[in-house]
Order: structure tokens, then C-alpha cells, then sequence
């Protein structure tokens, strides 16, 4: 020390001293929580053919917590979701994510949607320790190996794939053919059927893809019809899957069953394929958004439906149930909210009746879901169990 730093009045160094203080970013705070606030953030598809999944998967968990905020919050503490729009392109996702951690200093990664923006996102989730909550994908890489910041509320597509295979093996199939998306999401899918056949003695007659966020299946239809299948499964969202069927369905002589699963977004295709639309099955991770007989239902339909234009949805339903969780795990987290005490909180929750749907967290496990529901589509483009 300087010997004309010595000669300071004490009260000079301790306003030097309260002024460097301040001066320093408060980063041993903990992210994104305030004595009033709680952010967190998504990525996820708001525009391009994926866009309604984005849409509908955020519209349906603000319902929650917009009624939520109106109550006063979580301790106190009113939630502020932060979405930025990927393209359901990874690398946007990566970036989308940089910025939320880095920019926006959120204190979770909540909803986001698809297997490969998904994936971009998990080394920061690790590099940082924060919660991944809820993202709309059933990718094993989501799930195996157990990742202590990845919480999943939907059943994963391997069992999703079981039961589809179960159905086709009671029809008689022996082979069935996949049309899927050339990318992690589309491999996701591959392998999951591919395991659920070999459960099965069933055997894969033959593969074709389609590029990420494309709906150019020409090529792709030339290739299936020459297998000519009987089934089908295919593993792309709704713009893809209802262009393929239209075209395969144009002039046939022949149809094969069509499959598809949950993360095509059930509406979106049924709409898409409009009077084609009768006879195409889906598995579905969620409950019937119509079941009125469940407490979930009656008040998720009362919350999400209060904007006018509005209808119930798989989507929607899918982000106010992972709202719910959230809330839930925040509840239990207590007023000390840190991400580790969240962590505990979302474990501790083991049997959640969210009111006819139940989700089972544990320190042990993270996938509180195998709910897995076969659904047909019918001629006025409802859902038959």
C-alpha cells in the first residue's frame, strides 16, 4: 500500500469502497429472480411450417401463468416468460439461448419445442445449471442418460412407438415402412420404432426423408409408393405429414395405414389435410382436450379459451400442464428461491394430481409421464379414442 493511500480519511475509502460496490454486476444473485419477479425463458418455432406448435405450446402455459401473475404470483413473485423465435432451426435455438442466459438472465429454459433445438440448447444447460423444463419433445436424448436439470412432463417417443407397433401387430402388419425428417428429431423417431418393432418381430421395410422444415416430398412419394407398404409411420410436424399424405392418397390404387405421432401437432394437421383428414392416427401424450369429465379440462378450458378465437388443442393443453408443473415446483421451491432449491422443489412434488392427470417426479426420476393415448381422426376432423 501507497503511503498517500494511507493518509485517506476513512470516510473517503468507504465511499470509494460503497461506489466500487455498485459499480460490480450483482452475479451472485441468483438469475432472473427478483423480490417481484421470477424469468424464464423459450425458444421455439413462431414462424415457418412449425410455427403453430411455438404458438400454441407458449399460449397455452402464459394462460396458466398470466392467471397466476393475477393472483399475485409464486411467493410473491410474478412470472415473466421471455419467447424468442427459432425458425424449429437448431442453431437459432443455440443463439436464442445464449441470449437468454447471457443477455436476458433468465433463471430456467421452459417449453421449448422439438428434438433438435432442444438438443442445442443442453450444453448450455450444463455449462450454466439451470433448469431445462418441459421442452416438447419425447427424444431420448432428453432422457438417457439422466441429466439432473432436465425435467420432462410428456411420455418419450419410444413409448409412444410401442404402442403404435402394439396396434399394428394386432392388425396382422409384419412390415411398415417410416417417412421421417433428416434430422435428430426424424432419428429420434427412427430409433424408436426401430426398437419398438424389434420388441415386436416386426421388421422395417424401408425408409425415406425429408429435409428439416421442407414440404417438398415429391421425391419422397415416388420412393414410398414404389415399396408400396401397408403402413406407415411417419415422424415429421403437420406441414410435412399432411403434404406427404395428400400426395400419396392423389390417384393411389392402393392406401396404407398413416401413423403419426404426438409432436406433429394434431389440430394443425387435421386441418392441413381437411377432407383427407378421416382415417389418419395419431398417438397422442396428453389427455383429450375435450374430456370435460377431468377437473384439468374444465379449467384449462376456462383460462386458455378466455381470448376470443381461441380452441382446445393437444398443444396448448401440453403448455398449460407444464405451466402447472412449474407453478408447483416454484411452490414447493419456497421464498428462498435459488435454482438448486427449484430443482428440490420439482423432485419433491412425487405423485402431482394436476386434476385427472397425473405426473411423478423424483431425485431419481425426471420423466414424470408414460401416458400414451392412440387417437384416429374422424370425418369432421375430431379425435376418436
Amino acid at each position: 500500500m501507497s503511503k498517500h493511500a494511507s493518509r485517506w480519511p476513512s470516510a473517503v475509502l468507504f465511499t470509494l469502497m460503497a461506489a466500487l460496490a455498485a459499480a460490480i454486476p450483482a452475479r451472485a444473485a441468483v438469475p432472473g429472480v427478483t423480490p417481484t419477479t421470477v424469468t424464464i425463458g423459450q425458444s421455439s418455432a413462431l414462424s415457418g411450417p412449425a410455427a403453430k406448435l411455438g404458438a400454441e405450446m407458449r399460449d397455452g402455459a402464459l394462460a396458466y401463468f398470466d392467471y397466476v401473475n393475477s393472483k399475485g404470483g409464486v411467493n410473491g413473485r410474478k412470472i415473466v416468460l421471455k419467447s424468442l423465435d427459432d425458425g424449429y432451426e437448431p442453431d437459432r435455438a443455440a443463439a436464442n439461448t445464449k441470449q437468454l442466459i447471457d443477455k436476458d438472465n433468465v433463471f430456467a429454459l421452459f417449453g421449448y419445442v422439438g428434438t433438435p433445438t432442444s438438443n442445442a440448447a443442453l450444453p448450455l444447460v450444463a455449462k450454466e445449471n439451470l433448469p431445462f423444463f418441459a421442452p416438447l419433445t419425447g427424444a431420448q436424448s432428453l432422457r438417457a442418460p439422466f441429466q439432473p436439470n432436465v425435467f420432462n412432463i410428456r411420455a418419450g417417443y419410444v413409448r409412444e412407438m410401442e404402442k403404435i407397433v402394439e396396434n399394428l401387430e394386432g392388425m396382422g402388419m409384419k412390415q411398415v415402412a417410416v417417412f421421417y425428417q433428416d434430422d435428430a428429431y426424424g432419428q429420434a423417431g427412427l430409433d424408436a420404432v426401430q426398437m419398438a418393432l424389434k420388441k415386436h418381430r416386426l421388421t422395417v421395410m424401408g425408409t425415406v426423408t425429408i429435409e428439416r422444415n421442407s414440404v417438398n416430398v415429391a421425391a419422397a412419394v415416388t420412393k414410398m409408393r414404389a415399396m408400396n407398404p401397408p403402413a406407415i409411420i411417419i415422424v415429421t410436424p403437420y406441414a410435412a405429414s399432411a403434404a406427404f399424405i395428400q400426395a400419396m392418397r392423389k390417384d393411389a390404387t392402393s392406401l396404407p395405414y398413416f401413423w403419426n405421432i404426438s409432436f406433429v401437432g394434431s389440430q394443425s394437421l387435421a386441418e392441413a389435410l381437411g377432407k383427407g383428414a378421416p382415417g389418419v392416427m395419431i398417438s397422442q401424450v396428453m389427455p383429450s382436450p375435450w374430456n370435460d369429465k377431468l377437473a384439468l379440462i374444465r379449467e384449462y378450458k376456462k383460462l386458455y379459451m378466455v381470448k376470443p378465437g381461441r380452441q382446445p388443442g393437444f398443444v396448448s393443453l401440453e403448455g398449460f400442464i407444464a405451466a402447472k408443473a412449474f407453478v408447483e415446483g416454484l411452490e414447493n421451491a419456497g421464498n428462498n428461491l435459488t435454482r438448486a432449491s427449484f430443482n428440490k422443489g420439482v423432485e419433491s412434488m412425487g405423485h402431482f394430481d394436476l386434476g385427472g392427470f397425473v405426473l411423478k417426479f423424483s431425485p431419481s426420476n425426471h420423466n414424470a409421464s408414460d401416458y400414451v393415448e392412440l387417437t384416429v381422426i374422424r370425418n369432421d376432423g375430431t379425435f376418436m379414442y
